[in-house]
C-alpha cells in the first residue's frame, strides 16, 4: 500500500520558505535516482546551521518512499529529528513551519525508544526515527523481526558515521533501500569517508552570504621567537616563527606542548578574552561566549583555571563527569551564567547554543571532521532576519604552532569555493609576521554559482493570496451574511483541531487501559470494603495484597482474551478488543473471587 510520502502534495520545489540548500539537495535526490544506473547509497553535505534536519525531513517525498528509516548517531539528534516529523509538535513540525503541508494530513512518524513502541506502530508508520543503538547487532529484536523489504529508504544524519560495522549491519538487513547520508563532516574521525557518491554539497562561503551561518574570522597566533626545552636532552631551544610552523607540521609532542605549556595556553586564553570583549562592546550582547576545546580531563581544569583567573565565569563539560554533573553546567550555559565553557569533543553534534562566538583551539586536530564539528558550535546565527548583523560573527583562535590550518586540506575533495574561503581563513603560507605577535585574518566574500537573492516583492505576494482570491471572499461573505460575526470566523480558525497521529493515540491509549485496569481493581475492593493493602485474597492472592491478587487476575483475563504479550506491545486492534472486553472481565473477575 503506497505511503502518505507518495500519497501527499509537498510544496517543495518553489517554496520560498525553504532554505537554498534544502530545495537544491531535494532536486538533487530527485534528479540522481531518477536516472539510469543511479548507485543505492549517495551522500548530501551541508554545513551546520543550513537546514539539514529540513532537508532530511523533505527527503522522503522526492523518492515518493512507502516507508522510510531515519537513523541519528545519538539520543539527542533523534529526538530532534523527530519533532521536525511530528505534527503534534506544534512550530517544530518542519512540515508545518515551513507550509510543507497545507492540509489536515501528514506521514506517520514513530519513534523506535525503549518499550514505548511496538511492531504494529511501525506497519502504519510513513517514517520510523531512531538512534543507531537501538538498532545494534543483527541479533537485534528489530533487525529480526522486519522483513528485509520493510524500508525502500534508510536516511543516515551525520552520516561520516556509516562506514561503522553497526551501520554497515543495518544496511545488510534491508538490502534493496536506498541510502542518503547526511553530513557537515564527509570524513569520520578516524579519516574515512562518508560511503556513497556526493550528489549535493553546498558550500561554507554560500551559507555565508545567505545569512543562514556566522561569517567566520581567524586570530592566529604568531610569536616572533618560541623557546621550548627537548625532552630527550633537556636542552633550551629558541625558534623563530618558521620553524615553530614546521614543528607544528611534524612533530606531534610539540603540538602537544604548544596547547598545555603554560606561555602558549595564556596567549591563547587572553587573546579569545580580548576578542569576546570586543564582540561584547561592538553589540552591547553580555550573553556571547567562548567555547575552547581541550585535550583531557585535567587539561579541562587547567583551561578553566586560566580562564577563572581572568575574571571570567568558566566551567567545563566532560564524559568523566556524571551525567548530573554535565546537565548542570550546559543549564548554566543556557541561563547565560557562564562567560566560558570547555569540552573534550563533549558538545558535537546536535548542541546548538547560538550564543557561543569565540573557539579557542586549545587542543590538537589530526583530523578535520572534529575540528570542523568543533568550529561549528559558533557557526548558528544569532539574529537570523539581518544577514548583517554583527552579532553574526565568529572567531576561531588558535596558535601557529597547533598546526590547525593543515586541517582543511581535506575539503578540496568536495568544494573548490570552500577551498578559497578556508584557504583565506586559514591560510598556510605566504603571510608576513613581522609587524605583530597577533594577526587577523577575514576572508573576502567569493561569488559562488548555489547563490541566489530573492526579492521581496515574492514575498508580499505570498502574504496576501486569500484577499485576492474572489472565491474565498465569497465564502467569507457567505459567514458573514449567515450572521457570523469577523471574530467569531477568526475564532473558528483559530480553534481547529490541532493534528496528532496515530502511534500517539496508540501510547495514550496504552496509558489508558493501564489506567482502567487499575481503576477497576480498585473500584471491585472499594465496593466490598477491603483495604488495598489487606490479605483477605490470601488463598488466591498468594500471599500478595488485595489490589496486586485483583489486578494480577484483570490482567490474565486480558491475555487470554486479547492477546498473549506484554500490554505495551498491543495494537490498535488489540487495545479496542481490550476496552471492549474489560466489563466482561470485571464481572469474572468478581464471579471468580466473590462468587459474584
Amino acid at each position: 500500500m503506497p505511503g502518505q510520502y507518495s500519497q501527499l502534495t509537498a510544496a517543495i520545489e518553489y517554496n520560498q520558505e525553504l532554505r537554498i540548500p534544502q530545495r537544491d539537495g531535494y532536486l538533487a535526490i530527485q534528479r540522481y535516482f531518477s536516472t539510469d544506473g543511479a548507485e543505492n547509497e549517495v551522500g548530501l553535505v551541508l554545513p551546520v546551521g543550513c537546514g539539514k534536519s529540513g532537508l532530511i525531513s523533505i527527503a522522503p517525498f522526492a523518492l515518493g518512499s512507502n516507508r522510510t528509516l531515519v537513523v541519528a548517531p545519538y539520543v539527542k539528534i533523534a529526538e530532534q529529528l523527530y519533532e521536525c516529523l511530528d505534527p503534534t509538535s506544534d512550530q517544530n513540525c518542519f512540515y508545518i513551519s515551513c507550509n510543507i503541508l497545507g492540509g489536515d494530513e501528514f506521514p506517520e512518524p514513530v519513534e523506535i525508544r525503549g518499550t514505548r513502541t511496538n511492531r504494529g506502530d511501525l506497519d502504519d508508520a510513513d517514517v520510523v526515527v531512531t538512534n543507531i543503538d537501538q538498532l545494534q547487532g543483527s541479533e537485534n529484536r528489530w533487525l529480526r523481526d522486519l522483513p528485509n523489504d520493510f524500508f525502500d529508504l534508510i536516511v543516515f544524519d551525520e552520516g561520516h558515521h556509516a562506514v561503522a560495522q553497526s551501520w554497515e549491519t543495518l544496511k545488510n538487513a534491508f538490502p534493496e533501500a536506498r541510502i542518503i547520508n547526511f553530513s557537515a563532516t564527509p570524513r569520520r574521525a578516524d579519516g574515512q569517508l562518508m560511503p556513497g557518491t556526493i550528489i549535493y554539497s553546498y558550500s561554507v562561503q554560500g551559507a555565508i552570504n545567505e545569512g543562514y551561518i556566522k561569517n567566520l574570522r581567524a586570530l592566529v597566533l604568531n610569536p616572533n621567537t618560541l623557546r621550548f626545552v627537548r625532552r630527550e636532552d633537556g636542552e633550551e631551544i629558541q625558534v623563530e616563527l618558521d620553524e615553530v610552523i614546521r614543528l607544528g607540521e611534524q612533530d606531534a609532542d610539540f603540538r602537544r606542548s604548544i596547547v598545555t605549556s603554560e606561555e602558549t595556553l595564556t596567549t591563547i586564553v587572553d587573546a579569545s578574552i580580548r576578542e569576546l570583549q570586543r564582540m561584547r562592546g561592538e553589540t552591547g550582547n553580555t550573553r556571547l561566549k567562548i567555547i575552547a576545546s581541550a585535550l583531557n580531563y585535567q587539561h579541562c581544569h587547567q583551561i578553566v583555571q586560566f580562564y577563572q583567573e581572568r575574571g571570567m565565569r568558566a566551567d567545563f563539560v566532560h564524559s568523566r563527569r556524571d551525567s548530573p554533573a554535565n546537565e548542570g553546567v550546559l543549564e548554566r550555559l543556557n541561563n547565560h551564567e557562564l562567560d566560558v565553557i570547555v569540552q573534550v569533543r563533549k558538545l558535537g553534534e546536535g548542541f546548538d547554543h547560538p550564543y557561543l562566538s569565540v573557539a579557542a583551539v586549545c587542543s590538537v586536530f589530526r583530523e578535520l571532521s572534529p575540528f570542523v564539528q568543533f568550529v561549528g558550535r559558533i557557526m548558528r546565527v544569532i539574529d537570523r532576519d539581518n544577514r548583517n548583523s554583527p552579532l553574526n560573527q565568529g572567531t576561531v583562535v588558535f596558535h601557529a604552532g597547533a598546526n590547525i590550518a593543515r586541517r582543511w586540506a581535506d575539503f578540496r575533495e568536495f568544494s573548490a569555493a570552500d577551498q578559497e574561503y578556508f584557504d583565506q581563513l586559514l591560510p598556510m603560507e605566504g603571510l608576513d609576521f613581522t609587524e605583530s605577535n597577533e594577526l587577523l585574518l577575514e576572508p573576502t566574500a567569493q561569488t559562488t554559482r548555489q547563490i541566489q537573492v530573492q526579492d521581496q516583492e515574492d514575498v508580499t505576494v505570498q502574504e496576501i493570496p486569500l484577499i485576492q482570491n474572489q472565491d474565498a471572499m465569497r465564502a467569507v461573505r457567505l459567514l458573514q451574511e449567515s450572521g457570523y460575526t469577523i471574530e467569531e470566523i477568526q475564532d473558528i480558525f483559530e480553534h481547529r483541531p490541532l493534528p496528532t497521529t496515530r502511534v500517539r493515540r496508540r501510547q495514550a491509549a496504552r496509558r489508558m487501559l493501564e489506567n482502567r485496569v487499575r481503576l477497576m481493581a480498585g473500584t471491585i475492593l472499594n465496593q466490598r470494603s477491603l483495604s488495598h493493602e489487606g490479605r483477605e485474597l490470601n488463598g488466591r492472592g498468594r500471599g500478595r495484597s488485595n489490589f496486586v491478587a485483583v489486578k494480577s487476575r484483570i490482567d490474565i483475563l486480558l491475555r487470554e482474551r486479547v492477546a498473549d504479550k506484554r500490554r505495551h506491545e498491543y495494537t490498535q486492534d488489540e487495545l479496542d478488543q481490550a476496552f471492549s472486553e474489560l466489563e466482561s472481565i470485571r464481572e469474572q473477575v468478581e464471579r471468580d473471587y466473590f462468587n459474584a
